[in-house]
């Protein structure tokens, strides 16, 4: 029985994905980097576990002056740096020249300015 599809965004199998694992201050942090048609998953652990995840957008609209969305989907809604974190990644995106939105998932040890400063 063959299905039909609505979809206008197919999504594409498998899905390109690339990972690495690095030290930062003595922890081993791992990143994987998903790229599906609409979004990018991006997955920054150092506790083996997924963590605080957010989602983040760039709004479409008539301003000149692009505006972001980011917001917080499950975990630590009190920490702006974890928001701040989302919102350069999603402003790095789009200033690719992609309208993928983000999905950002960090499950760190330290939530620290110092130890968000020497990610960048």
């Amino acid at each position: 029985m063959e299905m039909a599809s609505n979809n206008p965004h197919p999504t594409q199998f498998p899905v390109t994905e690339k990972s690495i694992s690095l030290d930062i201050k003595g922890t081993k942090t791992d990143i994987i980097i998903s790229k599906y048609t609409d979004s990018f998953l991006v997955m920054v652990t150092q506790i083996g576990s997924m963590g605080t995840i957010l989602h983040a957008r760039k709004e479409e609209g008539v301003s000149l002056d692009p505006t972001f969305n980011v917001s917080v989907i499950f975990g630590k809604r009190d920490e702006p740096l974890l928001v701040a974190c989302a919102r350069q990644m999603i402003e790095h995106i789009s200033h690719c020249s992609s309208s993928r939105a983000l999905i950002l998932s960090l499950g760190l040890k330290d939530h620290s300015q110092d130890n968000f400063t020497t990610r960048r």
